[in-house]
């Protein structure tokens, strides 16, 4: 292991710990009161996982069926929707770590919902002409190659958290923006110009396409520099 191997994996993992740190801080502020009622209820990790998935699944629905464009405030529905997809993955992973209740099974279950909540959202931008089908399909490839390469690095060792600038968080994050800008950018357009313009979306998906690939690349070369020392 040369030293600027051993610079490369510290600075990587310095980055992440520092990225998760400051998540941890903002989402602490936000979370720490719902989290402490659904503990009080009873409601648990597995269940929290389950909620996060159907509203995700209600959200990709409402938004394959055009919902977006059905009108300025039913517009709301989809985002409004999606963004308790994002809290409800926050929330069970916390429930999870207040109570102890952290265990493989639940894991696996949560991993799995997340990857059919990532290709349902996507099938309903599909769907709902956001995006066309050869695209649909770049992007669920691009983001089971996210989480296939942190799942088979970890597999051998690795610790992946923090690492890739799109996690799912921020995929989650910026799509609910997305769906929100979709909103204004529809009927603001039709508004000034007399007809909706896909400019918007069209900027917006290679951008976060780009964004997705560029996770791809990082997690790889992270995981294959880090494994080819451990073999040394």
């Amino acid at each position: 292991m040369n030293e600027g191997e051993t610079d490369y994996k510290s600075n990587e993992i310095g980055q992440a710990h520092n990225k998760q740190e400051v998540q941890r801080r903002i989402l602490f502020k936000f979370i720490d009161s719902p989290v402490k009622f659904l503990i009080k209820h009873n409601v648990s990790p597995n269940m929290l996982s389950f909620f996060g998935f159907l509203c995700s699944l209600i959200s990709a629905i409402f938004i394959g069926f055009g919902g977006l464009h059905f009108s300025f405030w039913l517009g709301w529905i989809g985002p409004f929707l999606f963004f308790w997809t994002g809290a409800f993955d926050v929330f069970d992973g916390e429930v999870a770590r207040r109570t102890n209740q952290n265990s493989k099974s639940g894991a696996f279950l949560d991993s799995n919902l997340d990857r059919l909540s990532d290709a349902t959202i996507i099938l309903g931008m599909v769907f709902g002409n956001l995006i066309n089908y050869l695209v649909g399909y770049i992007l669920i490839f691009l983001v089971i190659m996210i989480s296939y390469i942190r799942a088979k690095a970890e597999s051998e060792g690795l610790e992946m958290s923090g690492i890739g600038i799109m996690e799912r968080a921020e995929r989650v994050i910026i799509l609910f923006f997305f769906f929100i800008g979709e909103v204004w950018a529809y009927y603001l357009t039709n508004l000034i110009f007399g007809a909706p313009s896909p400019l918007f979306s069209q900027i917006f998906i290679v951008i976060f396409m780009l964004l997705c690939l560029y996770t791809v690349i990082q997690r790889f070369i992270y995981s294959y520099k880090s494994l080819s020392k451990n073999n040394n």
